[in-house]
């Protein structure tokens, strides 16, 4: 009974961890995509550049801080570490809607990023090993929702004034914190908190390192992706010839595939394991990238979405299902922290390097650069030892 119990209650916190990782990235897409441009430009008075900037502060700031708030969440309560996050968020928000200075504007949208670092590490934190990929895919169905829904969402009700907007925000955001409320939330660090800081270091540099060949892949992929974020909407219309609406259809239908195929994915690879669901992943993911210059039809652009919609469905889970074998379990919040600050980088360096690429006049660069890219990925991962991609044991981590 005792074992039964135990189970329910980490089902119970792990569910709660995903609604409010749902309502915490639907106020961050609602803010930052609907909201902000909108109420900054017309209200505020600042540039759309500025704005622009001020997301691009945001994520660098919830990247570049993961690591100390891992190192946080392995040495404090999990609980005061969300909650004190959650009311630097609020601040955040707050000072956004009252900024009438640059800087002002720039220090709220950090604040806001720093609020919202700890949740995914919390999330990633009470993923269990026997089930770890279907776990994943579940997490990301709520991310995905999440972010996608928010600034949908938002966007119609704004029609009803910006103060209605703001209202349902701080509602959304209430909500969250009602979720997480007092709930105990604990994770296998807690029991290391007495060791000293340089020891935990050099054991979790130990042990960290044996995950070397995982850095190409978690670089690479996000600079591919950061590379597109800015162009997508522009090479859709201008190249493919899509009409704003059809684009809509085309993301509509690739995020549906992806989110669909998530949890049956994440199973698949629970069942069996193994390095193809990478390599695969990525080299299909990379083929339908590059297929996308000779598209010149909404039927064309819907399969290739739904190709890229299903091998993504297969990375995700997986990808952060081998990332998490070797997390160390005695300091699981500064090892993801570490690992995501990794994977952050490509998202700030992603946008930079496809806008010079755009620079040169070929809208096409980007897009065949990031192909390039994810295809490299597949192939380093083809040539990986399958023995790396199985849990590793205690005494392969600690040597």
């Amino acid at each position: 009974m005792d074992i039964i119990d135990r189970t329910v209650v980490r089902s119970t916190v792990f569910t709660r961890l995903a609604v409010l990782l749902f309502l915490v990235e639907w106020v961050r897409g609602a803010f930052l995509i609907a909201f902000l441009p909108s109420y900054a430009v017309s209200q505020l008075g600042f540039n759309v550049s500025l704005v622009g900037v001020a997301v691009s502060v945001h994520y660098l700031t919830d990247t570049l801080v993961k690591g100390f708030v891992g190192h946080l969440l392995d040495r404090f309560s999990v609980r005061l570490v969300i909650h004190g996050g959650l009311i630097l968020a609020m601040l955040g928000i707050g000072l956004m809607m009252v900024a009438h200075v640059g800087w002002v504007l720039l220090a709220a949208a950090g604040l806001l990023g720093v609020g919202f670092s700890p949740i995914w590490l919390v999330c990633l934190s009470q993923v269990k090993e026997e089930n770890r990929a279907s776990q994943m895919g579940h997490l990301y169905i709520y991310w995905l929702a999440g972010l996608g829904l928010g600034p949908v969402l938002l966007n119609f009700i704004m029609d009803f004034g910006d103060k209605t907007a703001m209202l349902v925000l701080i509602g959304v955001f209430a909500m969250g914190w009602l979720v997480i409320g007092k709930m105990d939330i604990s994770i296998s660090s807690e029991l290391y908190r007495n060791e000293p800081v340089r020891e935990q270091l050099v054991r979790l540099w130990h042990r960290m390192k044996k995950a070397g060949f995982l850095v190409p892949g978690m670089v690479l992929q996000t600079t591919a992706a950061g590379m597109l974020v800015p162009f997508l909407s522009v090479y859709a219309v201008g190249h493919m010839g899509l009409s704003h609406s059809e684009f809509s259809i085309v993301l509509m239908t690739g995020g549906a595939f992806a989110v669909v195929s998530m949890i049956p994915m994440g199973k698949l690879f629970d069942s069996f394991g193994g390095k193809w669901f990478l390599v695969l992943g990525f080299g299909v993911f990379a083929a339908a990238l590059f297929a996308l210059y000779y598209v010149d039809s909404l039927t064309e652009a819907v399969v290739l979405a739904i190709l890229m919609g299903s091998s993504y469905a297969a990375l995700l889970p997986s990808w952060n299902a081998l990332m998490a074998r070797y997390v160390p379990q005695e300091s699981q919040g500064t090892g993801w922290g570490i690992f995501s600050t990794v994977e952050g980088a490509g998202v700030v360096v992603g946008p930079l390097i496809g806008s010079w690429l755009v620079a040169g006049g070929n809208i096409s660069l980007p897009f065949w650069t990031s192909a390039a890219l994810l295809g490299l990925i597949s192939l380093f991962y083809l040539c990986t030892p399958s023995g790396k991609f199985h849990a590793p044991s205690p005494r392969y981590l600690e040597e």
